[in-house]
């Protein structure tokens, strides 16, 4: 029996994913990487303000399932709850554990959340970003420069973030992939890159770029503004890629135009790999009709997942790793779980369904039915 009682009624889920499964390795036309979540061990004081505990072999299982369907693996980053529960000696570890055992490529964030929160002296900052990329590069994985609530409060404009930023790119020993989140997803880092206006920092952020083109692979881009970021991809240098986050616009910017796409670093791929890897093979293909076709039912369900207040879009993708059988439980770091409402855990239930994430309906119906009840809807 696949019915669950919702907060606004019965749901009887369809089962219909199972018809994705058909991993191939990597794709050919694009390249994907996804931002993976981290795995709780749910016997631990994972509370707010505790120390992170987090299961490993769960953790670098979600990586393996990436891996498996050909997307390579964006590490500690936000989706893996960095700057909202993971702290940086968990997140070393992370690195180190995950690109030891790289089923795929694997790019990973350096930051500098070994700092105190709060201001410092830009050379101190900048110390904190080079003793973690060494780290990175140091396990094998790609440099990704995080923007960095520090930074955010002690920069007094566009010439400390070049400066800074210039002196990395030097120090650093392959290209490294640049990171702009915009505040839907951490208002700490409104003002990011010396101005509140997008295109003045668009500027500066093309100007970085000019200033240091072989040591800069690409950037990703998360302002959830489609048009903003085809402007800004047609500014960059050849053979700088720009990686959409944009979660709620996605298939159109990696499909793209005349002028080019965008590759992808995005947090949806790790809820809908499934059905993302059979579009982005369609799209190896040319054929647009099928990418658009498999597409189309993540979008809504994306659009809900990294609603407002976007940064809690973390707890959504653990609730669906547990819902498809990927993790057996419900338990974030922090107790980031409690960022949701159950009306919105409904909600993503439904879009779950019709996007066809859920292979075993027999088992999402169990564990949503034991969750709901616990948020007070008798089954």
């Amino acid at each position: 029996m696949n019915t669950v009682r919702l907060p606004d009624g019965r749901f009887e889920l369809s089962g219909s994913g199972a018809e994705f499964i058909d991993p191939k390795g990597q794709f050919k036309s694009r390249v994907g990487y996804a931002a993976a979540h981290v795995v709780a061990d749910p016997r631990a004081e994972n509370v707010p303000g505790a120390p992170p505990v987090v299961d490993w072999d769960a953790t670098l299982a979600a990586r393996r399932h990436l891996w498996s369907y050909g997307f390579g693996v964006a590490e500690a980053m936000d989706t893996a709850q960095r700057g909202m529960g993971l702290d940086y000696p968990q997140a070393r570890e992370l690195i180190h554990r995950s690109a030891a055992q790289a089923g795929g490529p694997i790019c990973a964030g350096v930051a500098t959340d070994q700092l105190p929160p709060g201001p410092h002296p830009l050379d101190a900052i900048r110390a904190a970003y080079a003793e973690q990329l060494e780290d990175v590069q140091a396990a094998g994985a790609g440099p990704v420069l995080m923007c960095s609530r520090n930074l955010a409060l002690s920069a007094r404009g566009a010439g400390d973030y070049l400066d800074l930023y210039g002196r990395l790119l030097n120090d650093a020993s392959a290209p490294v992939i640049l990171h702009w989140l915009g505040p839907a997803f951490d208002p700490a880092l409104a003002g990011y890159w010396g101005s509140g206006d997008p295109a003045r920092a668009a500027d500066t952020v093309v100007e970085l770029i000019a200033a240091h083109p072989s040591k800069v692979g690409g950037i990703k881009l998360s302002l959830l503004d489609h048009d903003f970021e085809v402007a800004l991809r047609r500014r960059l240098p050849a053979g700088v890629r720009l990686y959409t986050g944009d979660d709620f616009n996605y298939p159109a910017l990696i499909r793209g135009d005349d002028h080019g796409h965008s590759d992808a670093l995005l947090g949806v791929f790790a809820a809908i790999a499934p059905p993302a890897a059979a579009a982005l093979r369609a799209l190896d293909n040319a054929d647009f009709v099928a990418y658009d076709q498999i597409l189309e039912p993540t979008v809504t369900l994306a659009r809900h997942l990294f609603g407002r207040p976007t940064w809690f879009y973390k707890t959504g993708i653990v609730f669906l790793a547990w819902l498809a059988g990927r993790q057996d439980h419900f338990t974030m770091v922090a107790g980031a779980q409690s960022g949701r409402s159950p009306a919105h855990l409904a909600g993503l239930l439904r879009l779950a369904d019709a996007a066809g994430l859920l292979p075993d309906a027999g088992l999402a119906a169990a564990r949503a039915r034991a969750f709901f009840t616990t948020a007070g809807v008798a089954q």
